[in-house]
């Protein structure tokens, strides 16, 4: 059988997206061969006329049917970029949104102020481990926590601490909430929890909806529920002067602080995101807690 033209599979991949309506189709597969290859799209299109290794030709071909069929990109290829890393990602795990990677910089910015950043840190509901693995090679913590309440996700959080081999240890555990930190204290304690209300999640856009887990999206009738319970019991966790880090919906950022107020938090912030919304909340416990 003679061997598969890489311009040709490219002209067969944009033909079946082109199909399902995919705008900018052509695109669409150079990006995608560039995912499953690590060769960039321009240089996906100067080698049309090189044949397509058969290894890599079976995984582009098998990301382009789960694109036609609808799956995030970042599903599809089963690989995301956080910050510095390349993380194995699937529908274990919601996508990480580059909002996040403004979480894990406002947390290594606190940790590098007066050396506050040694000893331990929780990511709570890690997913595919992006924050957790993130503060490990970038921060100067000396242990994370990785934790989540869905065994296939902490499974996937493994393969990423496999994969990335952190230089400090990261330890994966499956719970709910703070409940897997037990008696440890932290320095730190930081969450992207689930924060849209249950209508919210019923209106998303079915390419999140029905993809990425409801259980990493929406959180009660109000979208505060995990937030609340971080909120309330963070605190006893945490070292004296220890930090709680958020992110947060921007509709709801007043709400979490009216919540932190409530909670008894003694010092807290309010930082926007890269497009001006109100998108994280840092709180400290009391210095002599």
């Amino acid at each position: 059988m003679p061997e598969a033209l890489l311009g040709a599979e490219l002209d067969a991949a944009a033909a079946t997206l082109a199909r399902v309506g995919m705008c900018e189709p052509r695109r669409e597969a150079a990006a995608l061969w560039g995912a499953c290859t690590e060769v960039s799209p321009g240089e996906a299109w100067l080698q049309r006329d090189r044949p397509a290794p058969p290894d890599s030709l079976d995984r582009f071909r098998g990301a382009v049917r789960r694109r036609a069929r609808g799956e995030p990109f970042a599903y599809a290829v089963g690989q995301v970029a956080f910050r510095t890393l390349s993380l194995a990602l699937d529908r274990r795990a919601l996508i990480p949104r580059p909002e996040t990677e403004g979480l894990v910089e406002h947390v290594l910015q606190w940790a590098g102020e007066a050396e506050r950043g040694k000893g331990i840190v929780a990511d709570i509901g890690t997913g595919s481990g992006c924050i957790a693995l993130a503060l490990a090679t970038e921060g100067s913590f000396e242990r994370v926590i990785a934790v989540d309440s869905s065994v296939e996700a902490a499974a996937l959080a493994v393969e990423n601490v496999q994969r990335v081999r952190p230089r400090v240890p990261v330890e994966v555990r499956v719970g709910d909430l703070l409940e897997p930190i037990g008696e440890e204290r932290c320095r730190a304690i930081v969450a992207n929890p689930p924060y849209l209300t249950d209508l919210e999640w019923e209106a998303l856009d079915p390419a999140v909806r029905e993809f990425e887990p409801r259980s990493a999206l929406a959180s009660g009738p109000d979208g505060l529920t995990a937030t609340r319970a971080l909120l309330q019991n963070a605190g006893r966790v945490l070292e004296p002067g220890g930090l709680l880090a958020l992110e947060v919906d921007e509709r709801r950022a007043e709400a979490v602080r009216a919540l932190a107020l409530t909670a008894g938090w003694p010092r807290l912030d309010i930082y926007r995101d890269l497009f001006g919304r109100p998108r994280y909340v840092l709180a400290c416990s009391s210095e002599d807690a």
